[in-house]
């Protein structure tokens, strides 16, 4: 070969190689639709409550202990680290992809021909019934036409690697925000309980006050039973509220990688450590800074990375392969050099052209399933901005609920009281006294409710932002 000629064929080489690099599309952001600002907003701003660490966004020291332990045993977590770890596994692999394979291989082969076969009849007019074979090689191959196919393989399992990485953060988020609903949950029931308890001694009161007067003929035995229906309505409450204070512990210690079992929490009654000023920042800021929105875009990357590959499969690949080492048909002179050595060096151009149609197949599907992984991306963006959305609308609307909640609860007791007043006097009879009673109660347990669900939807924004795994 002349040298215009190893001129030409490595030029066609080498623009056969960038070619190959340049299949498929590179990555680039879908289109998708975001607000410049949340309408629930009255002002602007690019800090988040998002931004603090969960650590200091919740500074009951119990809710923090929770947590903790929820981040270090919950198995749900644990099972979204090990799928991380396994990925970059698989990364570590695709950082070989584009280097040749090689492999060594020893092998001994002892022949003895059949006497009565045209082989052994040959072989013994030379005096020869056997043959022994040894061989100890170095096998070398390198598919170098297709590294357009392999550099979007290793892009796709990079990007899986993340996928998973941002998926574990997006378990975090969801299971920060699930200990503290059941945390705050279970600090209503407890004030539910004692509101129930507090209620009964007041109705044990009615009652006995109601008896007396029945004994001295001032009410008939009409309002003895009332009152004691009254009061056993109160009582069935106190049972059902430790049911459900069991079964939230029971589910925060399930969170927790825990048995069942109590849990130690503050008895103050009021929650401590929510942020009382609410900062939602920019609704494009959402879009970078939740870990399930970055995972569905990171599955989208792979995605397309994947349809580069499968397109690459359909092109021409050129690999090299080498194979050199000893071999002797007898022991004693294997390792002999350099009468011993041998070395082959081939190579081969592969152009697929019918392999009914699986190619193309794969390829047609790869993008398909890229034009899922857009429509999912696009999905948990719209998703996101719905939840935060829907937490703003709560947290603004639950604190008027809150305010007049409360003044529902002053007006009722002031009532209890005037009722009691007006019965002992002869001015109001005994429902009255019940029907206040009644109102009060419900009123305090639908406050506490209220504050609960304030809590609830503070939680559900700090979430929703994309708070909770830093």
């Amino acid at each position: 070969m002349n040298s215009n000629k190893f001129l030409s064929y490595s030029a066609l080489l080498i623009a056969l190689v960038i070619s190959s690099c340049k299949i498929g599309k590179d990555y680039s952001r879908p289109s998708v639709a975001v607000p410049q600002n949340f309408e629930e907003q009255s002002f602007s701003d690019t800090s988040s409550i998002a931004d603090i660490k969960w650590s200091t966004f919740f500074k009951d020291r119990f809710l923090q202990s929770l947590i903790d332990s929820a981040l270090r045993y919950n198995n749900n977590l644990g099972i979204a680290v090990k799928r991380v770890e396994a990925a970059e596994q698989q990364l570590k692999q695709s950082k070989l992809l584009l280097l040749p394979q090689l492999n060594a291989q020893i092998t001994g082969s002892y022949n003895r021909f059949s006497d009565n076969s045209l082989t052994g009849l040959n072989a013994s007019q030379f005096g020869i019934n056997a043959i022994e074979n040894y061989n100890a090689s170095l096998n070398l191959s390198w598919e170098i036409i297709a590294w357009g196919k392999l550099r979007r393989q290793k892009e796709a399992i990079a990007a899986d690697y993340f996928q998973t990485y941002e998926a574990t953060k997006a378990v975090q988020t969801r299971l920060v925000a699930d200990v503290a609903q059941g945390y705050y949950n279970l600090l209503m029931l407890d004030q539910q309980l004692a509101i129930a308890k507090r209620n009964l001694q007041l109705n044990d009161s009615t009652l006995t006050l109601t008896t007396l007067l029945q004994q001295s003929g001032d009410v008939t035995s009409l309002a003895v039973e009332q009152a004691q229906a009254r009061r056993q309505s109160t009582a069935l409450l106190i049972p059902q509220l430790e049911q459900s204070i069991a079964l939230q512990e029971n589910a925060l210690k399930l969170l927790t990688g825990r048995l069942p079992g109590s849990v130690e929490r503050t008895t103050s009654g009021s929650v401590d450590g929510v942020a009382t000023v609410v900062q939602v920042g920019l609704p494009a800021a959402v879009v970078s800074r939740r870990p399930d929105i970055r995972s569905s875009e990171l599955a989208l990357k792979a995605a397309n990375a994947r349809v580069g590959a499968a397109q690459a499969n359909m092109y021409p690949s050129l690999s090299i392969s080498s194979v050199g080492g000893v071999e002797s048909f007898q022991v004693d002179n294997w390792f002999k050099t350099p009468a011993s050595l041998f070395g082959i060096a081939s190579g081969s151009v592969l152009q697929p052209i019918f392999r009914n149609r699986a190619l193309r197949t794969q390829f047609e599907v790869a993008k398909i399933e890229r034009e899922q992984a857009v429509l999912r991306f696009r999905e948990s963006v719209l998703t996101a901005m719905t939840e935060v959305s829907n937490a703003l609308v709560q947290n603004n609307k639950l604190a008027l609920q809150a305010e007049i909640a409360g003044q529902q609860v002053q007006t009722l007791k002031r009532s209890i009281s005037n009722a009691n007043l007006l019965f002992k006097s002869d001015m109001a009879n005994y429902l009255e006294v019940i029907t206040a009673q009644t109102n009060a109660l419900q009123a305090e347990l639908n406050l506490v409710a209220v504050q609960r669900q304030q809590n609830g939807a503070l939680v559900e924004l700090y979430r929703a932002l994309g708070g909770g795994w830093k």
